[in-house]
């Protein structure tokens, strides 16, 4: 059902805006990771168009989030997404998609497509296609795919050396890097302008190449039980957040990501995660988590400035703390509801 929709889309948004002419789709989030721990309902699709000779600008001090100014001559059919300041608006190009997106689905005839109204800040289109019992939903998220050195916020982080190798660091730092359209809400004057970056694509190469060894997982070959432990977390932030939405509306599966990257690189070798230590792994990874909830700080894989866990919403994470060592000290109970 997605895929045609989502084709229908990538070949008819160049027809209406030369703007889009190179854009490309890429998927991303748990579906494409292999974690996804429930019905294939929700998809994270990335639709990015290629760009060069960028100039990025700070927005704030976290290293995430950037303006975007087009060096030399930008084409003329970009000239409509500029500020007064010549800066690239994550907002205009946000919008001129989806009013594209919007029109275009009305003529999608392999399924029932509708666009959910626009949430506040969030830099996703959503689709809704209509799928008896259920319904499915489809983020588009808007990127720019940038060909060039990784900003210097990244420096020091990906520090992948002891659980990947030098050399695989190396490899991805090589690699593209993604600037979504994100509005950064520390922004003074809220414009939509801001970009932040995105290393979705190698998340992706992460997970799926998880081991120390190159034959971690393979056929014949032991297995591991790292993504186990991912996905068990990932279920039960889910399930606590369906509990206390209003409470842990701040979390997401992201944070769980991070710190099942974090624990990859404190816990390296394959032997650490032996597939039959699935509880004992587990709950060590769980207290990598609950530790970091515990001090308000969980740095970015990418950005180690970057906190994603902030200090101004403490609360939300003591509740979360609260949350998990109940479960964790009865047995996980929410996972037999």
């Amino acid at each position: 059902l997605v895929n045609p929709v989502v084709s229908h889309l990538v070949r008819a948004i160049p027809i209406q805006d030369s703007s889009f002419a190179s854009i490309e789709c890429m998927g991303a989030g748990s579906y494409y990771e292999r974690v996804k721990i429930s019905e294939p309902d929700e998809f994270d699709i990335m639709f990015a168009i290629p760009v060069t000779r960028l100039e990025l600008h700070e927005s704030d001090d976290t290293g995430a989030y950037y303006y975007v100014t087009l060096k030399r001559n930008p084409q003329k059919c970009w000239l409509k997404f500029l500020d007064e300041d010549g800066k690239l608006s994550a907002f205009k190009m946000l919008q001129t998609l989806r009013d594209i997106i919007k029109r275009e689905v009305k003529n999608i005839k392999t399924a029932d497509v509708t666009v959910k109204r626009k949430k506040a800040g969030s830099p996703a289109i959503t689709l809704l296609i209509k799928s008896a019992p259920a319904e499915i939903s489809v983020d588009i998220i808007l990127a720019l795919e940038v060909k060039q050195s990784w900003p210097p916020s990244t420096e020091n982080g990906l520090k992948v050396e002891q659980w990947m190798a030098r050399k695989r660091r190396q490899q991805f730092r090589l690699e593209s890097f993604y600037l979504v359209a994100k509005q950064n809400k520390k922004e003074k004057v809220l414009k939509g302008d801001t970009w932040r970056l995105s290393f979705s694509h190698i998340e992706k190469d992460m997970l799926k190449d998880h081991g120390n060894s190159k034959s971690c997982c393979e056929a014949d070959r032991p297995k591991c039980c790292r993504k186990e432990c991912l996905k068990l977390l990932k279920h039960l932030l889910e399930q606590l957040k369906t509990q206390h939405p209003k409470q842990l509306e701040k979390f997401c599966s992201y944070h769980a990501k991070t710190a099942f990257f974090h624990s990859c690189v404190l816990w390296p070798n394959d032997r650490d995660w032996n597939f039959g230590d699935l509880d004992h792994c587990f709950q060590r990874y769980l207290g990598y988590f609950l530790d970091c909830l515990q001090k308000s700080h969980l740095p970015h894989f990418f950005i180690p400035q970057y906190n994603l866990l902030s200090l101004a919403d403490r609360a939300g994470s003591r509740f979360l703390s609260r949350r998990i060592n109940y479960e964790l000290n009865n047995g996980f109970p929410i996972f037999q509801e």
